[in-house]
């Protein structure tokens, strides 16, 4: 094979190499200088995981809670931010998972969350379709570093350092909907040590996962892996090293870490 022959078809292998990367996302296909984990939560009842994709978190999405952050929920349209998909800390059921009180802050608040999972995706989806998109649910907790957050909003600027640090997002395994049904009413709630924090319904959502999935399916595609934090009651508050935080969710297992 002549010199041109040969560079021609190295630079069609490479290309129909990266082509086929970029469709399938298959990281063995390329040659990289390091591995970069993946992400994955452990689905109950199965041997096979669930891999995370993108986080989305929806802000205020209770109305009390809004009012105490200084929001009016009559007239404030759903917003989202997002987390770092390796903010994650896997918390098994039954157990006290050690939690990292992350440096910056002297104010460290805890959000109990129901999430959804989706093993579906799509474009502008309707909300009377939305809720075919969920693989299941779990329940988490959205860490924030209150005081920076507060201080970049302040200042108009982004409040991604408040929200989106390392094991900023502990959350427990999935249970796939099947098995659970949709979370539309039933009791969260959070404890400090032992004394009620947060207590609220699934219902007092001013926005539910339906319309969550398709507001957010406006603004981006959505894929199977992406994962929705559907947002927080009132009452969050601080924690320091030593205190146990636990959640509840009904028709989930309890979720408990200790700031350490």
């Amino acid at each position: 094979m002549d010199r041109r022959h040969f560079f021609q078809s190295s630079a069609l292998a490479t290309s129909g190499a990266l082509a086929a990367c970029a469709s399938t996302g298959i990281a063995s296909q390329v040659k990289t200088p390091f591995a970069v984990p993946a992400v994955h939560l452990p689905i109950v009842g199965s041997d096979e995981v669930f891999p995370v994709r993108r986080i989305y978190c929806i802000g205020r999405n209770y109305a009390a809670h809004a009012r105490e952050m200084g929001s009016d929920p009559t007239r404030e349209p759903p917003f989202f931010f997002q987390k770092p998909t390796d903010a994650i800390q896997v918390v098994p059921a039954g157990t006290v998972a050690n939690h990292p009180y992350p440096p910056l802050t002297k104010n460290y608040h805890y959000e109990a969350e129901l999430v959804a999972v989706l093993g579906k995706g799509g474009r502008d989806i309707a909300v009377d379709k939305a809720l075919e998109l969920v693989y299941g649910y779990s329940l988490g907790l959205d860490m924030t570093r209150r005081d920076l957050q507060r201080f970049m909003g302040d200042q108009k600027k982004p409040w991604e350092i408040g929200k989106s640090f390392d094991k900023s997002a502990p959350i427990g395994a999935v249970h796939k909907v099947q098995s659970t049904g949709h979370f539309t009413q039933g009791n969260i709630w959070l404890k400090v040590n032992g004394v009620t924090k947060q207590n609220a319904n699934l219902n007092q959502m001013i926005w539910s996962v339906a319309e969550q999935i398709s507001k957010l399916s406006e603004a981006f595609e959505l894929f199977p892996g992406d994962i929705i934090y559907s947002g927080t009651p009132e009452n969050v508050g601080p924690v320091v090293r030593g205190d146990v935080i636990e959640m509840h969710i009904d028709g989930l297992p309890n979720l408990s870490v200790k700031i350490v």
